[in-house]
């Protein structure tokens, strides 16, 4: 286990329980606190309390989607340098610029491996 991986505020938004539990499950193994929320608006309410390290967001989700929410995150003083990264289903070229356009920093296709999500952690945060 890396200690890099210790007391790391990790964000996984994902509308999907299964999702949320697996990678809340991995990135705990590793160290990392997890806060999860199941769409947008949970997320912005938990986002300050919180002060997370990185973000993981489900591009499609009810009320508030994955585009809109980091949208949010990247145009607040207060968390735009939070890392945000995009999971989504579909790896479409399309999917991927929409995320750029909204500043996302990394995309990852579900289901994503242990090794992804520490590695778009390694990219994103500096220890």
């Amino acid at each position: 286990m890396e200690d890099k991986f210790q007391n790391l505020k990790v964000m996984v938004i994902d509308d999907s329980k299964t999702i949320r539990r697996t990678a809340e499950t991995l990135l705990q193994r590793e160290g990392c606190e997890v806060i999860t929320a199941v769409d947008g608006f949970e997320a912005l309410s938990k986002i300050a309390e919180a002060n997370p390290d990185i973000v993981f967001v489900d591009i499609m989700m009810p009320r508030l989607d994955g585009y809109q929410t980091c949208a949010l995150i990247k145009n607040s003083l207060s968390y735009q340098n939070i890392p945000v990264i995009m999971l989504s289903s579909k790896d479409g070229l399309f999917d991927q610029a929409k995320g750029r356009v909204v500043g996302s920093d990394e995309y990852l296709t579900k289901p994503f491996s242990k090794d992804e999500l520490l590695s778009a952690i390694r990219n994103h945060v500096s220890a």
